[in-house]
């Protein structure tokens, strides 16, 4: 496929830029208030028993979970080549506006909460094993912000993120929102998996800055959204729901519904 010969970061550089003339570029900030820059977001965090539940719900089947530079292959530098026999796994919901049905079908009501925010450029739980660590890097694209809520985290050692030059922990109900395009990094050492709930949104900017990301947007949907789609058929497929009858889990089809 395309998208895994070429670097599409480079292509976004441009656009970074011309962000900047708005976000400061490197006088941005690292964190920003969820309620001032997208109340929406809450409504996650007051759900956050339902979203664990539904979480808690798929990780019986995390072997039929792809590692992250499994469907995206620019990804490999911080999946997979840092500590290799570890796991990286992503549980994708929403990739810029493109929704795999049969993950979302195990996910119904984090799936409905979602639908409900504007600007969603993508979801998916971030599940990383035990002693997995991601190595520095940067985001590649300054149209949106970044949404952590902490679903799964050991209590024992608990891992933490460095962003530029500040130190998050994450802990079991409580969110973040963050600028990803800084550099960061993950620091695990705990037992057992770290599991949140990512959640990109569109970053709330003035025009012009806001009509070319959105132009932006339209255009990775078709592109990087079904590119991600196409590399899923190629990994295991997901089991069926358990609530699901037997009639059920033979005629799914495997088909995404996009908006």
């Amino acid at each position: 496929m395309i998208l895994d010969q070429i670097n599409y970061e480079n292509l976004l550089v441009p656009l970074n830029k011309f962000y900047d003339l708005y976000t400061g570029g490197p006088r941005r900030p690292i964190f920003h208030d969820i309620a001032k820059t997208r109340p929406e977001l809450l409504e996650l965090d007051r759900n956050f028993p339902a979203i664990r539940e539904e979480l808690l719900g798929i990780l019986p089947d995390k072997r039929s979970i792809p590692r992250y530079h499994e469907i995206d292959r620019m990804q490999y530098p911080i999946s997979g080549r840092v500590d290799p026999t570890k796991d990286w796994k992503v549980f994708p919901l929403n990739i810029m506006g493109v929704k795999p049905q049969a993950y979302c079908e195990r996910c119904p009501r984090t799936s409905a909460i979602l639908e409900t925010i504007p600007g969603l450029f993508e979801a998916f739980f971030s599940i990383l094993e035990g002693g997995k660590s991601i190595p520095p890097h940067e985001g590649p694209y300054r149209g949106y912000l970044r949404y952590h809520l902490g679903l799964l985290v050991p209590e024992n050692n608990p891992p933490s993120i460095r962003l530029r030059d500040q130190l998050y922990t994450w802990k079991e109900g409580e969110s973040v929102l963050f600028d990803d395009s800084w550099e960061h990094e993950v620091y695990n050492q705990c037992e057992s998996d770290r599991v949140v709930l990512i959640v990109d949104i569109r970053r709330p900017m003035p025009q012009p800055f806001d009509a070319v990301n959105r132009v932006a947007q339209s255009i990775m949907k078709p592109v990087y959204g079904r590119h991600i789609l196409k590399k899923l058929a190629d990994v295991p497929p997901l089991p069926a729901s358990a609530n699901a009858t037997p009639a059920d889990r033979e005629d799914e089809p495997a088909v995404v519904q996009s908006a």
